[in-house]
């Protein structure tokens, strides 16, 4: 009787804790994570067995039978561990021979492990239809592309290790190197590795700074400066190379919640009332000079307008946080 079928869940594990199981599928076009649940299963493979054979197809260049092949039983009994690389341009002796194997592998990890990759579109359904149906593990890494969900990944490349960034550094970090995620990765092990202490902003700008030729934050520090010049070369040059307006739009509306929060308490409220850090309240009383509530006042409207603006009240995105910065300019006064 072949083994019992496990239902398949309603939400497959992520690429930090997918198991090791007979078959796993890992599906998706961001293929930093693609690699890392790839080579945590290498990981948890050798675990077992440090001697594992470790093998890797290419799907499309697969000729039948060979799958068999490599799951035979092994004279010295070492663990067999596949890997097949591009199953969406799959040949259909891959998917005959994989959807066999699927059928035929029971719910334990014995001596044989395959994974498999697909990164896009339909080509293979049945087999991933199959692999799912039969309860096996499905990793889904799709591309990341919002630049809220690369913050969240580069926080949580530095709370995995044990370092703490302030949302500011993760966002200065994201604008300098978000463009691509393996880029983000290495710039967040960088700091990892060559830093010490909370990473700040100040700390992203000494390593990245020379990336970011346009960033939310240098559009809002001259802004709030009064700069008028310089803060909207900033903002059209981060707008025509592809800078969305809404982060743009939010730096800003932080800068200025940051201004009035400390402007608010004239001094007396400690950091941790204030839920900043120090370095945030010194640079804010140094911004602040020139400014009266008046002019804060408008700033903020400003904002709020614009914000809702590039958030589809408006037609023209772009005019809202350029007519946002000119209007913050402005409104500090000396």
């Amino acid at each position: 009787m072949p083994p019992a079928r496990r239902s398949r869940p309603t939400t497959g594990p992520s690429w930090r804790d997918v198991p090791l199981a007979p078959v796993v599928l890992v599906r998706g076009g961001e293929g930093l994570l693609v690699d890392r649940a790839v080579a945590r299963l290498g990981a948890l493979v050798r675990e077992r067995d440090p001697e594992a054979e470790v093998t890797v197809l290419e799907a499309g260049a697969y000729e039948r039978g060979h799958l068999e092949v490599l799951t035979s039983p092994s004279l010295f009994g070492e663990h067999r561990h596949l890997v097949v690389e591009g199953a969406e341009s799959a040949s259909d002796a891959f998917i005959e021979d994989a959807l066999a194997h699927v059928a035929a592998a029971g719910p334990d990890v014995d001596d044989v492990t395959l994974v498999i990759r697909h990164e896009k579109g339909v080509r293979g359904k049945k087999l991933l239809d199959a692999i799912a149906k039969a309860g096996y593990p499905v990793v889904t890494c799709e591309a990341i592309k919002r630049d809220g969900d690369k913050a969240e990944f580069a926080a949580a490349e530095f709370q995995a290790a044990g370092r703490r960034a302030t949302p500011a550094a993760v966002q200065a970090l994201v604008e300098a190197l978000g463009s691509d995620l393996r880029e983000l990765a290495a710039g967040c092990a960088q700091l990892i590795a060559d830093t010490t202490g909370t990473i700040t902003p100040d700390v992203v700008q000494r390593y990245h700074g020379g990336r970011v030729e346009a960033t939310g934050f240098r559009v809002a520090d001259a802004a709030v400066a009064g700069k008028q010049t310089e803060a909207i070369t900033l903002v059209r040059h981060a707008l025509e190379t592809g800078v969305d307006p809404v982060p743009l739009v939010a730096v800003l509306a932080m800068k200025l919640r940051t201004l009035a929060k400390v402007a608010a308490t004239r001094g007396r409220a400690s950091a941790a009332e204030l839920g900043l850090a120090p370095w945030q309240i010194d640079r804010a009383r140094r911004d602040l000079q020139g400014w009266t509530p008046e002019g804060l006042a408008r700033a903020i409207t400003a904002v709020a307008d614009a914000d809702a603006q590039v958030k589809g009240e408006g037609r023209d995105a772009r005019y809202a946080v350029e007519r946002a910065v000119l209007t913050i300019a402005a409104a500090r006064e000396g």
